[in-house]
């Protein structure tokens, strides 16, 4: 058996896609975009498995475009086989799939408008809708904690990774050579203790872990200190009548924030003033989340049972269309304003930053991972100017990097999570993880069990 890292190697936090190979089968974990930078997205072409024609299935962790976006090309090339993934990943990915292939066909637009204008010939979006729609018409669902035969002699498990809706940790159970072994790979895994969602359900034995490292290094603030935070951050710009901004994953930190802006006016910690969710995705999500009221926690389906969030909500505007995004420029603070994309590298949340970065007033809270070279990235590490849509923009507004509202998993959680399986003294390889995180987590792996993880750089092959 051996293994081929397509993505989140090398120091690499996007793109995750694992090509696995048995005598008898091949299937990939993930095939997720390569986001953050134009270099990144120079990266976004189909694993080689694909292009070589021959794949047996796919098997996806979790919705976020980081481990389903390069899904679409599979099915330009001509890939009729399955896709599975738990049934609200399913509902998740597709949503995020005909998002990506929409705003892919703006782009390419606008940019072939330039090109034009400079007399170059046009370039083609990475896929388009009808690939989209393709993949997805491939997705087959399965449950947690049951076996599914997947390809020849490959079982596959799915278990609770407690990141977003749906998410899942990936275990494989090979039989080659009259031999069993098993593989397990973490996907992206959530912190113990976060509202909404249950907490990871890890595994208990691997002969080999594919573990991610996005916070390998360091432990997130702890989410009430976050929430107290958040709340003083809030009261200030309702004192001040400022706009709070927030570029918002559409998926899991949206909806964390419309529950904590329900628990603020609920608890009277401030007075109702106007919310709003401009992310057509998210209000979508939001209803997808709605419909899978069995992955929430004790305390989510408590706090719903005594009174429906809704009802705190009154001041909630969703807008969906362009015409009613543009016309939150016309709203006196103050107000709060979620809006996509989260690394605030495409999307609507541009749009209101050039209108509101500069002024001393206005709050931005980042409330999740900005990857390398993108806007929120810069944001994060004190840029006093950047650019939008070609302007510069003078940046005066108060930026706020609000960690424990993270989906990731901080390296305490991480190593809780691997502890479970450690005493099977499995192989383990560290990806998903920049540099210096990922080397950490596995310093402390070596340290607590004695274990020497493998850094994988992108393309390398592991074996068996």
């Amino acid at each position: 058996m051996k293994i081929k890292l397509h993505g989140a190697a090398g120091g690499e936090v996007t793109g995750s896609a694992y090509l696995v190979q048995t005598r008898d089968a091949r299937l990939l974990v993930d095939c997720g975009m390569f986001q953050g930078s134009r270099e990144a997205a120079a990266r976004n072409r189909p694993p080689e498995a694909a292009r070589r024609g021959r794949l047996d299935a796919v098997l996806i962790t979790h919705g976020h475009l980081d481990h389903t976006g390069r899904l679409p090309l599979l099915a330009r090339l001509g890939y009729t086989g399955p896709v599975y993934a738990t049934p609200a990943t399913l509902e998740m990915t597709s949503l995020i799939l005909r998002d990506s292939a929409r705003l892919q066909l703006q782009d390419i637009e606008r940019l072939n408008r330039r090109r034009e204008r400079a007399g170059e010939p046009p370039l083609d979006p990475l896929y388009s809708a009808e690939d989209a729609e393709a993949i997805i018409r491939r997705f087959k669902s399965v449950p947690y904690q049951k076996p599914v035969v997947v390809a020849p002699g490959i079982q596959a498990c799915w278990a609770e990774a407690g990141h977003m809706l749906g998410s899942a940790s990936i275990q494989l159970t090979v039989q080659e050579d009259g031999r069993s072994r098993r593989v397990v790979f973490s996907g992206d895994l959530g912190p113990k203790g976060a509202p909404i969602l249950r907490d990871y359900e890890p595994f208990q034995q691997a002969d080999m872990v594919f573990m991610e490292s996005t916070y390998g290094d360091h432990d997130h603030r702890p989410f009430r200190d976050t929430v107290d935070e958040y709340v003083d951050i809030v009261k200030d710009a309702v004192r001040r009548r400022g706009k709070v901004l927030v570029p918002t994953f559409a998926v899991g930190r949206a909806q964390l924030l419309v529950v904590l802006m329900s628990w603020m006016f609920r608890k009277g910690k401030v007075k109702t003033f106007p919310i709003f969710l401009d992310s057509p995705m998210a209000i979508e999500a939001t209803r997808i989340y709605t419909r899978h009221v069995e992955l929430f926690d004790d305390a989510m389906r408590n706090y719903m049972r005594e009174k429906l969030v809704r009802e705190d909500l009154k001041t909630l505007k969703t807008t969906e269309t362009a015409e009613a995004s543009r016309a939150i420029n016309n709203q006196n603070g103050p107000c709060l304003v979620m809006a996509g994309a989260g690394m605030c590298n495409a999307g609507r949340i541009l749009h209101h930053l050039r209108q509101n970065l500069w002024r001393p007033e206005t709050h931005v809270l980042i409330v999740g991972y900005q990857g390398r070279g993108s806007l929120g990235r810069q944001l994060v590490e004190g840029a006093k100017s950047v650019r939008i849509h070609g302007e510069p923009i003078a940046v005066r507004a108060k930026v706020h990097t609000l960690g424990g509202f993270s989906a990731h998993a901080g390296q305490t959680d991480l190593l809780n999570w691997f502890s479970v399986i450690a005493p099977s003294k499995p192989r383990v390889v560290v990806a998903h993880g920049e540099d210096g995180p990922r080397q950490a987590l596995a310093k402390r792996i070596h340290e607590r069990h004695g274990l020497k993880p493998v850094l994988p750089m992108l393309g390398d092959v592991i074996e068996f």
